[in-house]
Parts: structure tokens; C-alpha cells; sequence
């Protein structure tokens, strides 16, 4: 009977997984999910408006934005609310608020810390800070909490992208001057001294995001511009740390040039190790909106994925890169095709782009109907803040968190399996697969009665129709009842399906 048995499980397994999409790996993590972080959420305040950036100092998150008060994790608006005007600071093990609460008369929009944690620098439409001038840019203490008072660059409009490297301050936005100098969209000053640095990459139109590779050597600009210093360069960069100058980046090629029907801008980038992530938000139907993957040293393209619905934040961790979007069609690239939905959260490999075993989601409640805009991570968590009000279908507005906490999600309940006997000594058994929301593999194992009769280890995926597994037992005899039920492990948790009768023919 062994021998039978391990046939036919060896046989329905090959049969499954041909009936799948292929996947990213699904052991990239040492952390026991699929992904890096579990689907399910962990304790943090909330927001009454959208945050539009996030950056980690040590065991603190600044989060900056269009909010003006915070309030305590469940409760709804309007109740449990503290004063927080556009800036407020979180601790990261717990999700509170902190003491930090500065006074700002505009928006936040850009935040960076220094790679050291002593410094908070943020950007944004704000002209005051505790009652001091301060032009679309400041600096704090994370020590202390206050604001650097000799630290007061002058710059003429919004602050969209900020980036910290060795004593640089990198910023882009929509301005064109800084200290009184011509500086359009991109600019540069010192960390400590705050003086203006004479890089300027000079582009023709906004810049909405800057990340530095992690050697220090390359700048990556990304945002609505089409050249820099007169020369042609659509939406990507990548120039020296020192000059400004920019050098090839035949990545930027998978980004569409500007039509009537389709301008494609980078509104993100993340750069880990060797690689710079880039995602795109396209205007027009069908227009570009996916990630890239290049190579941080010479720019060229490693991998694309083409995902339809505007990408507005990333972050790569280890094998994984997180994305905050509005994504309805990934059929392009294997995953779930229109109309199944708005995917706001998802995984994809950092290896090859393959969409990944993590599908939490949010809503687009907010004014602006977008969801996640700005991630941020300090090695073993994400948070994830933007304009929506439900994450998981729970209340919670404006700031979430996920972590690597032992738990996860639990794999759906299996329904109870079909069962019918129409041989002597024989039965037939069939059960459908089950979703994880952070994992794609699981086990699943088959019960009569409380002995296990055969094992399974198959993939599933949220959009793909459950995968039916059916197998043959011959350890019965005629004229038996007996009943089976199917057990579902992600390798943390078990989650036990109803059972079903059968008498033996």
C-alpha cells in the first residue's frame, strides 16, 4: 500500500505545480514566511491624513505628511487624537508615538536620517518650524528632538526627494533656486554646515525621487524630467555623487518617452547592494506603471515587471522587494489579470521581478484615492504609510506596520474533500488548495479518521483557481465508514478542514 501511495502523491504534486503560474522562490526568508515580513499587522497609531514619507533612525520612525493629528491604534476618527502638525515620530517596536511634535505651517513630502542616526532632515512645503523661518527644508537632532537652529538653507519651493550620503544633503522637488542660486529641481548642501554644494544636475522638470547607491559613488534622480543640463534623459538618472554629471544608464530605455497618451514618471527608487529599484506611475491607459531592477554600477536593465496601476513606493529586503500601488492587471507578468480587484500591497523577487508570497492589503479611502505612498524599514519590518483608511479590512488610517513576529497569517480553512467509492477496498478523495497570505507553499496533508494517508506540498496563489489534488486509497475494505478531513500548514500554523463520510464499496 506504501508503494501505491507514494506513487500517486508524486504524481498529483508534478500535476499541480504544472497547473500553477511559476513563482519567485519561496525560501529567501530565514525569518519562517514566505516573504520577509508576515501579512499580518502589528499595533501602531494612526493618522487623520495621508503620509507621504517615512525614514527609520534606530528604533524611531519619522513619519511626514498632510496630517495634523494622530490617534490611538482602533479608535475613529475624531477620538483618542493628539496634535501632530504634518511630522510626527514613532517608536518601532511598539507603533507609539513619541514625544517628538514640532510645529509646522505646511506639508512634509520628503524625509531622509543620516546613515549615522544622529540627524532627521525633511522636506516639503512648510515656511516655519517652532515659530523659526525655515524654507521648504530643516533639520533635527534625533538625540534630542530639536530642530538644528544654525542649519537653515533657503530653498523656493516644495522639497520633494531627499537623500543623506558621507556630509551630503541631496534634494529634488519643484524648485529653481536655493541660497539665491539657480538650482532647478536638484541640489545639493552639506549635512553639517548646511552650505550650498555646487552639484547641480540641472533638469527641466520635477524631480520626485533621489536614493544614493550604497558605495556612495552614484546618484539615482527619478521623476518627470526629460533632460538634465540640456541633455536628454527620460524620467531616470543616474550622476556622480561629486560632479552632478551623468553617466549612461541604458535602463532608463524600458521607461516610454512622453506621448499625448502616455507620460510614465519614477516616482520611487531604492538601491540595495548591487542593484537600484525604480518604480513608475504612468498617466493614460495601459501606460507604463511597473518596477525595474538595474545594476547600481553601470545602469543597465536586470530585470522589468509590467504590472498595470501606479507603483508609488518601494522597498527591497534581502530576496524581496516590497511595492505600495494600485495594481488591477498583472497578467503580463504571470499574476493575476484585470478585474480581479486593487492589489495596494505586494512582494515581487528581487532576483527576477516575480510576483512574491505577501497579500496584505489596504484601501483607497482617502482624498486623494491612492493608498500606500512611502515605505520605510529598519532590517526586520516595514511600515507603510499613505492615504488610505482600512488595512486587512480593519480600520486603521494613514500608517501601518508589519513585522517578522513568529505567527504570520493562517492558511485559509480547506473545505471539507470530496470523497466517493467506486471500487471494491477502494476509495476516491479530492481536495482544492487554500491561500496564504504570506506564503506560497503549503502542506497539506490528508486524514482518515486520525491517519495520515498522504502529504502534499503545493503552490497557490491568491488569483489562480484553487489547484484540485485527488488521490486514490486502498487501505480500506468494503462495507466501511470512514470519514477524511485535510490539514493546511504554512510550517507555523495549521488550520483543520471540515470532514466527510464515506462508506466503502
Amino acid at each position: 500500500m506504501k508503494k501505491l501511495v507514494l506513487a500517486v502523491v508524486t504524481v498529483a504534486a508534478v500535476l499541480a505545480a504544472a497547473l500553477i503560474p511559476s513563482g519567485p522562490p519561496v525560501a529567501a526568508a530565514t525569518s519562517g514566511f514566505g516573504s520577509a515580513v508576515s501579512a499580518i499587522t502589528q499595533t501602531s497609531w494612526q493618522t487623520n491624513a495621508s503620509v507621504n514619507a517615512l525614514a527609520v533612525a534606530g528604533n524611531t520612525v519619522f513619519a511626514g505628511g498632510l496630517f495634523t493629528r494622530i490617534r490611538q491604534p482602533g479608535k475613529p476618527a475624531g477620538q483618542g487624537e493628539s496634535a501632530r502638525t504634518y511630522l510626527a515620530a514613532f517608536n518601532r517596536t511598539t507603533g507609539a508615538p513619541t514625544t517628538f511634535a514640532p510645529r509646522l505651517d505646511g506639508a512634509v513630502w520628503s524625509i531622509a536620517t543620516s546613515p549615522d542616526g544622529k540627524w532627521v532632515v525633511i522636506g516639503g512645503d512648510f515656511t516655519t518650524v517652532n515659530g523659526l523661518p525655515r524654507q521648504h527644508i530643516a533639520m533635527f537632532s534625533v538625540a534630542t528632538g530639536r530642530i538644528v537652529s544654525t542649519w537653515d538653507p533657503a530653498v523656493s519651493y516644495r522639497v520633494k526627494a531627499l537623500a543623506i550620503s558621507g556630509n551630503r544633503v541631496f534634494l529634488g522637488g519643484s524648485f529653481g533656486r536655493v541660497d539665491n542660486q539657480v538650482r532647478n529641481r536638484l541640489a545639493a548642501v552639506r549635512l553639517i554646515q548646511g552650505d550650498l554644494l555646487a552639484w547641480n544636475p540641472d533638469a527641466d522638470d520635477e524631480v520626485y525621487a533621489i536614493d544614493v547607491s550604497d558605495d556612495g559613488t552614484r546618484v539615482f534622480l527619478g521623476g518627470g524630467f526629460t533632460t538634465l543640463k540640456g541633455n536628454d534623459h527620460n524620467a531616470l538618472a543616474m550622476v556622480s555623487t561629486t560632479t552632478g554629471n551623468a553617466y549612461s544608464m541604458p535602463a532608463s530605455e524600458a521607461i516610454p518617452e512622453p506621448t499625448p497618451d502616455c507620460t510614465s514618471r519614477v516616482k520611487d527608487i531604492d538601491t540595495f547592494g548591487d542593484k537600484v529599484f525604480v518604480a513608475n506611475a504612468g498617466s493614460g491607459i495601459g501606460c507604463y506603471d511597473g518596477v525595474l531592477a538595474a545594476n547600481a554600477t553601470d545602469g543597465r536593465l536586470v530585470w522589468q515587471s509590467n504590472c498595470l496601476g501606479a507603483t508609488e513606493a518601494i522597498k527591497a529586503m534581502g530576496n524581496w522587494l516590497y511595492k505600495g500601488s494600485h495594481a488591477h492587471d498583472c497578467s503580463e507578468d504571470g499574476g493575476f489579470p484585470d478585474r480581479t480587484g486593487m492589489h495596494h500591497l505586494l512582494v515581487e523577487s528581487a532576483i527576477d521581478g516575480k510576483l512574491g508570497p505577501w497579500y496584505p492589503n489596504t484601501d483607497a479611502g482617502g482624498s486623494t484615492k491612492v493608498g500606500p505612498l512611502a515605505f520605510a524599514s529598519g532590517g526586520n519590518d516595514l511600515w507603510v504609510g499613505g492615504d488610505f483608511t482600512r488595512v486587512n479590512g480593519v480600520v486603521q488610517q494613514g500608517l501601518t506596520r508589519f513585522t517578522n513576529t513568529p505567527g504570520g497569517a493562517r492558511p485559509g480553512v480547506p473545505v471539507a474533500p470530496k470523497a466517493s467509492s467506486n471500487r471494491a477496498n477502494q476509495t476516491t478523495v479530492s481536495f482544492p488548495t487554500v491561500v496564504d497570505a504570506d506564503n506560497i507553499s503549503l502542506t497539506y496533508t490528508l486524514f482518515r479518521g486520525t491517519t495520515n494517508v498522504g502529504r502534499w506540498s503545493l503552490y497557490s496563489y491568491s488569483w489562480a483557481k484553487p489547484t484540485v489534488t485527488t488521490f486514490t486509497d486502498t487501505g480500506v475494505k468494503s462495507g466501511q465508514s470512514v470519514g477524511y478531513h485535510v490539514e493546511v500548514s504554512d510550517g507555523r500554523n495549521v488550520s483543520k478542514g471540515a470532514a466527510v463520510a464515506v462508506k466503502v464499496r
